[in-house]
């Protein structure tokens, strides 16, 4: 397996820190790409989009905030940003 674990335990533990970290890198490119999804929408003017992206952004960001992933205080900062552009988008 890997040449640094010497012990079965620490090789076990190598596996287990692999397998958390691309889930932890995974959930947080959802973040990132649910925030982005949300902007080019209030870019583009579409208020229905926006506010369906905002929602898919607000879901992934309070999943990450649950599993400690981002800190409350910047997950709060995001959600309360994305939702003032959307609600000053108008209606077309």
């Amino acid at each position: 397996m890997n040449k640094l674990a010497n012990v079965k335990n620490a090789e076990k533990k190598i596996k287990q820190i692999k397998k958390t970290t691309l889930a932890n890198q995974q959930l947080k490119s959802t973040v990132k790409n649910a925030i982005k999804n949300t902007d080019k929408a209030v870019l583009s003017g579409d208020k229905e989009k926006a506010m369906a992206s905002l929602k898919l952004a607000i879901k992934s960001l309070d999943n990450a905030k649950s599993k400690g992933l981002i800190h409350k205080n910047k997950v709060d900062r995001e959600k309360s940003r994305l939702t003032i552009k959307v609600n000053k988008m108008e209606v077309k």
